[in-house]
């Protein structure tokens, strides 16, 4: 795929698939998180572990809102970087109108594009960050997203002090914000291989037609399974021509359906698919059932562990395929279904 970027007049691959010509560079990636993710199995690779999850704010909503900002502020410190350098910020959250995200990047005065792809939305940014710079409509942007356990179960669940029980396909919304720095030429400080975004393939809205909030990952997974399809197809390519394919959260329930969907189109990943929702969190020790889940959860796997294996070249080729259920706590109240969507990252190591 590598050769094929160089050769290729039309940056279009395919149905839904772009082979950048000019591949942005990852010159950084930061990753900030609560106490129950600094317990998991990545914690000793997240920059910066809050054992107090409020961060002494009022509210859940502020509290996420500075995780946000301090995810961004160690990115720009990890690239060497300042606001100014930074022409474009692409970021969400899932909370309402995307407010943990404004009120958490207002004061770092960067030009600003807010996105929702729910689960997905780092996948989202990370894909627009790339064609912007691939374009040259842009030098360096950032692309970061953020959840909260709180937060979220508050706006789609019921609030903390309900005491509700969570069935075993329920998965634990990650407390936490990821991002990484996206640049047309390599960083000044790189440690290990040279990261860069080759391509992606732009995920559609898949719906099953499941409306039930606690079994989020099957909702996802058809979407999950759509772009795979897609993208391997688009590149002509085999699910072995990846050391992994990495979807979001899907968790334990999602990741199996997955993976019976694409056998279905004799199509196998068993042996190098990984799951962030399954991972970032330990299975038997801690208690989340179903696994991680929200925007965090796969930008901070990403950024913490996966940019690590390829920066160590244990890992020479990835797809990353942020998953999202696209459901409003408005839609599910109104008896409406939960559709998935999911975007392809194609990341490569050089060096």
């Amino acid at each position: 795929m590598s050769n094929v970027v160089n050769k290729e007049v039309s940056k279009m691959k395919g149905k839904q698939s772009i082979l950048f010509k000019n591949p942005p560079y990852i010159i950084a990636a930061s990753s900030v998180a609560g106490k129950k993710e600094g317990e998991g199995p990545f914690g000793h690779l997240i920059d910066t572990v809050h054992e107090d999850v409020l961060l002494g704010k009022d509210t859940w909503e502020e509290a996420e809102s500075e995780f946000m900002k301090e995810a961004v502020e160690k990115a720009l410190s990890k690239a060497e970087l300042k606001s100014e350098d930074i022409r474009y910020l692409l970021a969400g959250d899932l909370l309402g109108q995307l407010i943990a995200t404004s009120f958490g990047i207002a004061e770092l005065k960067i030009p600003f594009f807010g996105l929702f792809g729910a689960c997905s939305t780092i996948g989202e940014a990370m894909s627009l960050g790339a064609i912007l710079i691939d374009g040259n409509f842009a030098d360096k942007v950032i692309a970061v997203t953020s959840s909260h356990f709180a937060s979220a179960e508050k706006q789609f669940r019921f609030p903390l002090g309900y005491g509700n029980q969570r069935p075993y396909s329920a998965s634990w919304t990650v407390t936490g914000s990821g991002g990484v720095v996206l640049s047309n030429q390599k960083g000044k400080k790189i440690e290990g291989a040279t990261i860069r975004i080759r391509g992606i393939t732009v995920g559609k809205i898949v719906d099953y037609g499941i409306k039930d909030t606690m079994n989020m990952g099957a909702a996802m997974a058809p979407a999950a399974c759509d772009t795979i399809k897609v993208h391997l197809s688009d590149m002509g390519i085999e699910p072995t021509y990846y050391d992994k394919i990495i979807t979001g959260d899907l968790g334990y329930v999602g990741s199996d359906i997955l993976i019976d969907l694409l056998k279905e189109e004799n199509i196998d990943i068993s042996k190098n698919h990984m799951d962030c929702g399954k991972e970032i969190f330990d299975q038997e020790s801690q208690d989340t059932h179903a696994g991680g889940s929200g925007c965090a959860c796969a930008a901070i796997t990403f950024a913490s562990y996966v940019i690590k294996q390829l920066q160590d070249r244990k890992w020479k080729r990835v797809l990353l395929l942020p998953t999202g259920s696209l459901h409003s706590k408005v839609s599910y109240n109104e008896g409406n279904t939960m559709p998935g969507i999911a975007h392809g990252v194609v990341i490569e190591a050089e060096g």
